[in-house]
């Protein structure tokens, strides 16, 4: 049976929480409250399909954006670095054409903890066939470098790129995102954030823009907010790493207990919370496990509400959004990520 999605009922006040007890404060002023929508059909009536054509489904939807990594081109520069330390490194692949070329920048996923800039990407050669550069990055990683290191770094990259854009025929105003999970997260984070160019630095990488024009990500993270995250799902997700790493810690309990000190960090880098209907386009595929609650930490930090959660609040600001959670909702202008990304970089301008 297919589940539908039901409102986030707001916890009752309180002066501690634990991500075992039935509820507990989002701890938030009223204007940063998610907002209390009823549930929409996201296309239609839930579909009743069986769970093995869902997951058959699932897998042909994401398969053009994947790609082993023994089939990807040479990249036209490996290992270039963005930055000074050992992570912030990039490579670069660069598409044929006369005139500057949009850009796609893969960042990849891990859970920010775990991961390589070579691993679990999208083919490239598609890309490049139509004239689209490519890019690939690293990033530092947590905990060892915790919130806002693996985020800030990402768009450093992307100021980098910029940077560049002579020297490698990059065209700054077409530059795009995609990227699973923990990249998703980044690459949604970068997509609806203010722009964090500063005219004044020192350093003139960070006089560059970090916005871009489309961003396409596969199971991805739209808060990292425990108090958010465990009314949308469950206490299960909480036990997932990326959680309390994110912030520096070895696990949830001091992250439960300590909660003041991190919840400034898990706002600000929890992608829901800056959308707005100015911010550019994009292209959101999750799984079909839309069971609740959350079976457990793998289950919820990649659960479709995720999507869901933006989705609902995309459409009631007017922000173009696109979701596809197979057997539940599909896009109606674009066949997959892939096609939303080529015809977002290649449009007119």
């Amino acid at each position: 049976m297919l589940l539908l999605i039901s409102p986030v009922v707001p916890a009752q006040a309180g002066t501690t929480w634990s991500p075992h007890t039935p509820s507990f404060p989002r701890r938030r002023e009223p204007s940063d409250e998610l907002p209390k929508v009823a549930p929409i059909p996201l296309s239609g009536p839930p579909m009743k399909l069986g769970i093995s054509i869902i997951l058959l489904l699932l897998m042909i939807s994401l398969t053009p954006l994947k790609a082993q990594e023994s089939t990807q081109p040479r990249s036209t520069f490996s290992d270039v670095a963005y930055g000074s330390h050992a992570r912030h490194v990039l490579d670069f692949w660069k598409a044929p054409g006369d005139s500057p070329r949009p850009l796609l920048v893969y960042i990849h996923g891990g859970g920010w903890l775990t991961g390589d800039k070579t691993k679990k990407g999208p083919a490239i050669q598609p890309f490049l066939d139509r004239g689209i550069s490519f890019a690939a990055v690293n990033y530092r990683l947590t905990p060892e470098h915790p919130l806002p290191a693996p985020v800030h770094d990402a768009a450093r990259a992307i100021q980098f790129l910029r940077t560049k854009a002579a020297e490698w025929n990059v065209n700054s105003r077409r530059i795009a995102l995609t990227g699973p999970s923990a990249g998703a997260c980044t690459c949604m984070w970068l997509l609806l954030h203010d722009d964090l160019a500063d005219p004044q630095a020192s350093d003139p990488v960070l006089r560059e823009s970090t916005r871009v024009c489309a961003a396409s990500v596969m199971v991805g993270q739209t808060s990292i907010d425990p108090p958010v995250i465990r009314d949308w799902m469950g206490p299960a997700v909480l036990e997932h790493p990326m959680i309390a790493y994110a912030v520096g810690e070895q696990s949830i309990e001091p992250v439960t207990k300590n909660y003041a000190r991190y919840r400034e960090l898990y706002t600000e880098f929890s992608p829901i919370n800056h959308v707005d209907a100015g911010d550019p386009p994009l292209f959101m595929t999750c799984s079909a496990e839309m069971d609740l609650p959350a079976r457990d930490a793998g289950h919820g930090i990649h659960h479709p509400i995720h999507g869901v959660r933006l989705f609902e609040k995309s459409k009631s600001l007017g922000h173009e959004c696109h979701l596809v959670v197979p057997g539940y909702s599909q896009s109606m202008r674009y066949s997959d990520g892939n096609d939303f990304l080529m015809k977002s970089l290649l449009a007119a301008e």
